[in-house]
């Protein structure tokens, strides 16, 4: 089992942003440059944390996104956030920058997710990767 909590303003920046343009005639697609900061960020804590063997089973991943209370906000610790992004448009960079650092073989391994999303006085990312 895998588990660790990386403290940070989570990005709300998904994988799903990406851009087309055309070149050539043809399209081009490319990460604007809050996608590109959401993957340096998300690179450099998950990075922190790559297990020494990759999975290779079945895994459940559970994931949960702390988001931050703004002093203005009349929001709660704890309290579900019913706010975009999506919860599952969340998961597919961390997912994609962890298995490009060998945290498994494939993300296609991951047979159950549970993704939740919250406010929090302490935010951050919560992961746990248990095997099947």
């Amino acid at each position: 089992m895998t588990e660790f909590f990386m403290p940070m303003k989570p990005p709300t920046a998904t994988h799903q942003e990406k851009k087309v343009t055309i070149v050539n005639g043809k399209p081009v697609f490319y990460e604007p440059d809050d996608l590109k900061a959401a993957r340096a960020k998300l690179t450099a804590h998950l990075g922190q944390h790559v297990p020494e063997k990759k999975y290779t089973g079945a895994l459940r991943v559970i994931v949960k996104w702390l988001f931050p209370i703004t002093p203005s906000s009349k929001h709660y610790d704890g309290e579900w956030k019913k706010t975009k992004p999506d919860t599952h448009n969340l998961n597919k960079l961390p997912f994609d920058i962890m298995t490009e650092l060998g945290y498994w073989t494939d993300d296609a391994i991951v047979a159950s997710e549970i993704i939740e999303k919250f406010w929090a006085d302490h935010p951050g990312i919560y992961v746990k990767i248990e095997e099947l």
